[in-house]
């Protein structure tokens, strides 16, 4: 399993935003140089976490970004589906992908990963990332 690009780009830019001091917010323009992601590809980062309501611009079109919630009340599971659906193997989700879906040896197992995997991203709160993170830097 692999976690793309994008939501390992938005959990930067959403540590970023979340750490910053600016009363403004933080521009995207600071964003992308900070974190060395390129202006045009962290477009539709952001546009994808504005449309999951984490974050909100400061004050208008072309003021910076802040956190629309608590950091502590922004969860993993937030941020990762944002970009995409939780989705560990396609015939959970999806009954027609495979002949054996009615009675597929290993389905339950996949069902079970499935919630394991949900309920860690539910688990983990952008905060105790950034906390992690700074305890590691002392």
């Amino acid at each position: 399993m692999r976690v793309n690009t994008k939501i390992r780009y938005g959990l930067r830019a959403m540590m970023e935003i979340a750490t910053s001091t600016e009363p403004t917010g933080v521009l995207q323009k600071d964003i992308a140089l900070k974190q060395d992601i390129s202006v045009k590809y962290l477009d539709p980062i952001i546009s994808a976490l504005k449309l999951k309501g984490l974050i909100i611009n400061s004050k208008g079109r072309g003021s910076g970004y802040r956190l629309a919630r608590p950091a502590s009340e922004i969860t993993m599971w937030d941020i990762y589906t944002a970009f995409e659906q939780i989705s560990v193997v396609d015939c959970i989700n999806n009954e027609g992908f495979c002949d054996k879906s009615c009675d597929c040896s290993t389905k339950d197992y996949w069902s079970e990963f499935t919630t394991d995997f949900e309920n860690m991203l539910h688990r983990k709160t952008l905060q105790q990332i950034i906390e992690h993170k700074n305890s590691v830097l002392e």
